[in-house]
Parts: structure tokens; sequence; C-alpha cells
């Protein structure tokens, strides 16, 4: 009789179970481990992560202690965030004060001219200011001309025509008109000395001499 069929049926079948028992070793030997940390700040190791992994975070880690992955949690993706954000705007500040300074020492070759252009931008403002003022006077005039004459009528008694009356609101209206006119002139020039003068410093910082 020709026992090799069997023998060979049982060499397979006790290869299948070695090959099978050899994967599981391998499984069991590379099988992780979770690591976090509760709410009230103590240690969790488990096969399986918890149903707060996303939020808590926490490590994977492998049966030697090893750390496969770390996985942040919601408050450490918060701020990272939040730093990449700032590292954004800090970078983007960068690169804005770069195109200025090239703008500046490409405009002005010398302090000089800067004032000059200082200079040129407050002119526009004062004649504003003095066109302003100079209507602003005759608007008081007629202003008051027109107080005389209501203070009079009122005086003997008669009433206000309307006419008179529309006069005194408009003068009133263009007399305030023209005061906002000088402040607001007033105030440009403030910022345009502060400007000339932020442009100057600067401008003195890119060009010294080591």
């Amino acid at each position: 009789m020709n026992c090799r069929p069997w023998q060979h049926t049982v060499q397979r079948t006790a290869s299948s179970a070695l090959a099978i028992a050899l994967l599981l070793a391998m499984g069991t030997a590379q099988a992780t481990m979770y690591r976090w940390v509760d709410g009230n700040g103590r240690v969790h190791y488990s096969d399986t992560p918890p149903m707060t992994f996303q939020q808590s975070g926490g490590a994977e880690m492998s049966k030697q202690g090893n750390i496969i992955k770390r996985t942040q949690s919601e408050t450490e993706r918060r701020a990272e965030a939040e730093r990449q954000a700032e590292q954004a705007r800090i970078q983007q500040g960068q690169q804005k004060q770069a195109q200025l300074d090239r703008a500046l020492t490409s405009t002005y070759t010398t302090q000089a001219e800067i004032d000059l252009a200082r200079d040129r931008a407050l002119e526009h403002h004062k004649l504003a200011i003095r066109g302003a003022e100079i209507r602003a006077e005759a608007v008081e005039k007629n202003l008051a001309d027109l107080r005389t004459r209501i203070a009079n009528i009122e005086k003997s008694g008669r009433p206000v025509g309307p006419g008179l009356q529309e006069q005194m609101a408009q003068s009133t209206k263009e007399s305030l008109d023209l005061k906002r006119t000088i402040l607001n002139n007033e105030d440009a020039m403030e910022k345009v000395r502060a400007k000339y003068a932020a442009d100057k410093a600067r401008f003195l910082e890119l060009t010294a001499k080591p």
C-alpha cells in the first residue's frame, strides 16, 4: 500500500497550521495599544481607543511601548491652527513691509525728497482750509445779518417769514459744514505729517551705512 499521498496531505496540513500560527503570532506581536489621558488627568492604556480619542488625543503604541502615531487632542489642534494662523499673519506682515521698503527706496533717494513730498501733500489741505475759512467769514457775516433781521421782526411782534427762516437754516448748515471741512483737513494734515515722519525714519534705517 502506498502511503505517500497521505503523508503529503499531513505535511500540507502541518505547514498550513504552522503558517496560521506564525501569522497569528506576528499579528499579536504587531498589535497596537492606545494611551490617553482622561479629563481627570488619569493615564489609560487599552487595546482599543476610547470613543473620545479624537477629542482627548493620545498615542498609538506598539506592544514594546514604542509610539507609532500621535493623535493631537482637540485643544492641541486648535492651538496648532492658531499658531499657524499667527505665523501666516507674521509672514504676510513681513512681505507687506518688504514691498513698502522697496517702494520707499525706489521713490526717494534723499531725505529732502521726502520732505518735499510731505510739503506738497500738506499744501492741498492748507488750500482747502484757507478756502473754507474765507467762505466761513462770509457765511458768519450773513448769519449775523439774518439774526439781526429776525430779532427786529420778532421785537415788532410780526411773524418771521418762511423765506427768512429757510435762509437762516441754510446758512447755519453751511457754517457747520465749513467748520467740519476745516477740522477734517486739519486731522488729515496730522496724518500726513505722521506718515512722512515714519517714511523718513524708515528710509534712514534702510539707507544707513553699516
